[in-house]
C-alpha cells in the first residue's frame, strides 16, 4: 500500500455516567470529560500522526494509551491493558522498551483543557499491529513512564483511574 494514508477518528466520553471530573476543587460543578481526536496513517513511512482536543480534565497531567480492546460496555474499564503486541514493559513513547500503545501524558491547561498532536511510529492503522478497533484512553493521574518505582510503574505507568476512553476507527473519506 505505498505512499498513501489512512485516517481515523476516535470520539471521547467519561468512563462512565458517574465518572465526572471536578474542575476545581472549590467548585461543586463537575464537568464530563468529552473531546475527539483525529489519526492520520501515513502509509509509506509508518508514521501515525494524532491530532484533537480533550476537555473537563482537571489541570496537569495524564497518562494517555490505547488499551486492547474497543470494548466500552463497562465504560473505560472494560478496554483492557495497554496495547503490547509484542509483550514489552511500560515506558515512555521515545522508549524501546514501551508498549504499543504508550503514548506518555497529555497536559490539560487550567481550563481542563488538552491540545493534543503528536507523532508516533508503534500505532498504524493497517496491518497485523494495528490499533483500529482498539480504544484510547486517558487516565486520571500522570504516566509514571515506568520509572516512578511503584510496583503499577512497568506495567501501567501508575496512571490511576480510566476517566475518558473513545474506539479508534476508520474515518470517512468525506
Amino acid at each position: 500500500m505505498g505512499g498513501g494514508s489512512l485516517k481515523g477518528v476516535a470520539v471521547i466520553s467519561s468512563g462512565s455516567v458517574d465518572n465526572k471530573v471536578s474542575k476545581s476543587s472549590s467548585s461543586s460543578s463537575s464537568v464530563a470529560v468529552s473531546g475527539s481526536l483525529h489519526f492520520l496513517h501515513d502509509t509509506s513511512t509508518g508514521c501515525t500522526e494524532v491530532r484533537g482536543k480533550i476537555s473537563g480534565l482537571s489541570p496537569g497531567l495524564h497518562g494517555f494509551h490505547i488499551h486492547s480492546f474497543g470494548d466500552t460496555t463497562n465504560g473505560c474499564n472494560s478496554t483492557g491493558p495497554h496495547f503490547n503486541p509484542l509483550n514489552k514493559l511500560h515506558g515512555a513513547p521515545h522508549d524501546e522498551e514501551r508498549h504499543a500503545g504508550d503514548l506518555g501524558n497529555i497536559f490539560a491547561d487550567q481550563n481542563g483543557i488538552a491540545e493534543i498532536c503528536l507523532k508516533d511510529l508503534q500505532i498504524p492503522l493497517s496491518g497485523p499491529n494495528s490499533v483500529l478497533g482498539r480504544a484510547v484512553v486517558v487516565h486520571a493521574d500522570h504516566d509514571d513512564l515506568g520509572r516512578g518505582g511503584h510496583e503499577l510503574g512497568k506495567t501501567t505507568g501508575n496512571a490511576g483511574a480510566r476517566i475518558g476512553c473513545g474506539i479508534i476507527s476508520l474515518r470517512s473519506a468525506v
